[in-house]
């Protein structure tokens, strides 16, 4: 039995099989040996990847053709050349059968060894290749390791736990739900994607766990501790008849918070709070509506491309926007727009990928350098906006320039609808998210031109401490409780009400019920968290007055340490509510 500790982002507790994906960021996989009795099937696999990255690049080249000419488009003639070459093919299968390896490892190291051979040229026509050969392995990789998830049902039975290095969104939104009961990964942090998609997915997920890939192997028992950020490896049976008791006392809990979903979010003194969820996929509003939402605070719309093979059309959007309209029943929809840039769906399409994505060309700037695809979701999201309450909000805005920018596209966006004749709502509410210090220092100026403002504090306490969110090694400094981040929230929401514009909070901090009153005493009254933290957040609402709320926040608010406020905090909710934090199975 081993212990593997991590960082908690999706809370609950699973046990299972692992299954591991290997990591595709880069052309370099772990060795693995197979069974001689599979080598024709391993090589069937890996002419089944070959045969479909053939296909895709076919599709790719003659887009390429209508958009860059012949001549642009012949690079990717040269990689189609490449998956037929024979001096590239044969080391591979032969690696395959005579070393008993994986084709995914074989082509790594097939892929490495051109790679050194080129780049040891000193021709510059050699060195232009480097790149292409790069992007090949990792389009061929990609298949290959594409198909571990597809072969999962072959190679393993039951409950299942995901390990990877790191993982796409669209290799979590694939899983078969059915098997799979929860992930963990070597990389990340609280707010990477593969936390953001598991809380969606309500499945427990723990990240940042160092060694993981090279202490677990396909079909060893695992115990995935979401409470408690752990991932224990060949449980024995006490241990695993101990967690067993914490699933079962966890399940009672969730059974106790039902009767809330139709309760409104009320404090004892009679203090409304509008609590909607955050969202991904659009079936996921009714997720929110179920648990106890009353909409759609965040619908992050990146979701499309992150986990799709193309970019989505203005009518994809449309009907994915639509479905949100048709499930909420008339209740609020709050749409982001793209907030691409940092992920490696864009990096990975970049000739020269950035050496910082988190301050380079994301959100509102990649989507201002993007006009085209840009004016594509506009034209999508007025289109919606005749069939329900929609708003718009605008990632990452760190000038007011941006946001006039954007309103210009928007009228220009309008002006074209009306040519066509389609409908759409001309006063459509358009906000930003208040995520970095240069929007809050400017938050009056914002206020007199924008509908509401919207809290990001994954950004917001990333971009004032300078920790990268997703880096696991900084996870310890990433505080919501931090003095500066509290101030700036104040700021904020001074400023809102000073111009009397609405004002919520939709990051992750928002659904941390020790954090959450702290938001309602600095005056904050919309909270837009994911629909798992619904019933439990709405619970503590219930069970508080606004005026412990304030109380909090401004004894909170005098800490010169984050660990201080933090402390504080836990101690006091807890003693204010101690019945929000029954049923936490096995927490310490």
């Amino acid at each position: 039995m081993k212990l593997i500790k991590g960082i908690k982002v999706a809370s609950g507790i699973a046990i299972g099989r692992a299954f591991v994906i290997d990591d595709i960021a880069l052309p370099r996989v772990p060795r693995r040996n197979i069974d001689p009795d599979a080598i024709e099937h391993e090589l069937e696999r890996f002419e089944h990847a070959r045969r479909a990255a053939i296909d895709e690049l076919n599709l790719v080249h003659a887009e390429a053709r209508k958009e860059m000419g012949d001549e642009s488009a012949k690079i990717f003639l040269f990689h189609i050349g490449m998956l037929n070459d024979p001096a590239l093919l044969k080391p591979i299968r032969t690696m395959v059968r005579d070393e008993l390896i994986t084709p995914e490892f074989a082509a790594a190291e097939t892929f490495r060894r051109w790679i050194e051979r080129f780049t040891a040229k000193e021709d510059s026509a050699f060195q232009t290749k480097i790149s292409d050969l790069y992007d090949l392995a990792r389009r061929l990789i990609g298949k290959l390791v594409g198909d571990r998830l597809n072969a999962m049902d072959e190679e393993l039975a039951g409950p299942t736990i995901i390990v990877a290095s790191e993982l796409t969104p669209s290799q979590t939104v694939a899983f078969d739900r059915s098997r799979v009961v929860g992930m963990a990964t070597e990389l990340g942090g609280t707010t990477s994607h593969t936390a953001i998609v598991a809380r969606a997915l309500g499945l427990p997920a723990v990240v940042g766990c160092q060694g993981l890939c090279a202490a677990v192997s396909d079909g060893v028992t695992l115990i995935l501790d979401g409470d408690r950020g752990r991932v224990i490896v060949d449980p024995d049976e006490d241990t695993i008849e101990q967690y067993q008791g914490y699933i079962r006392q966890a399940r009672e809990f969730v059974r106790s918070l039902d009767d809330l979903a139709s309760k409104p979010a009320v404090t004892r003194d009679g203090v409304e709070i509008e609590l909607l969820g955050n969202i991904e996929f659009p079936d996921e509003a009714s997720k929110v509506l179920e648990r106890g939402g009353t909409g759609v605070g965040l619908y992050r719309t990146e979701f499309l491309y992150l986990t799709g093979s193309h970019e989505p059309t203005e009518e994809e959007q449309f009907q994915a926007y639509k479905r949100c309209i048709d499930l909420l029943e008339g209740r609020p929809l709050t749409i982001r727009t793209l907030d691409l840039g940092a992920d490696k769906y864009t990096q990975m399409r970049t000739a020269i990928p950035e050496r910082n994505p988190f301050l380079g060309l994301r959100s509102i700037r990649y989507c201002l350098a993007n006009l085209p695809m840009f004016r594509t979701q506009l034209r999508a999201l007025l289109r919606a906006s005749a069939l329900g309450p929609v708003k718009i909000m605008l990632p990452l805005v760190t000038s007011v320039h941006e946001f006039r920018r954007t309103r210009y596209l928007l009228r220009d966006a309008m002006e074209d609808l009306d040519d066509l004749g389609i409908p759409y709502n001309p006063d459509i509410p358009v906000g930003i998210m208040v995520e970095v210090p240069a929007a809050v220092l400017l938050a009056d100026a914002f206020a007199r031109e924008v509908d509401f403002f919207s809290i990001g504090t994954n950004d917001l306490i990333q971009y004032t401490l300078a920790v990268d969110r997703t880096n696991e090694r900084l996870a310890s400094m990433y505080h919501p409780t931090h003095p500066a981040v509290l101030r700036l929230v104040r700021m904020v929401v001074k400023a809102a009400r000073r111009k009397n514009i609405p004002v919520s909070c939709c990051g992750e901090a928002a659904g941390d019920i020790e954090f959450a009153p702290l938001l309602l005493g600095l005056g904050v009254r919309t909270l837009s968290i994911t629909s798992s933290s619904i019933p439990l957040v709405k619970r503590l609402i219930r069970s508080v007055t606004m005026k412990q709320c304030e109380r909090l926040a401004k004894k909170a608010i005098t800490f010169d340490s984050e660990l201080e406020a933090g402390a504080y905090l836990r101690t006091r909710v807890r003693k204010i509510v101690p019945e929000a934090f029954e049923g936490r199975a096995g927490e310490e």
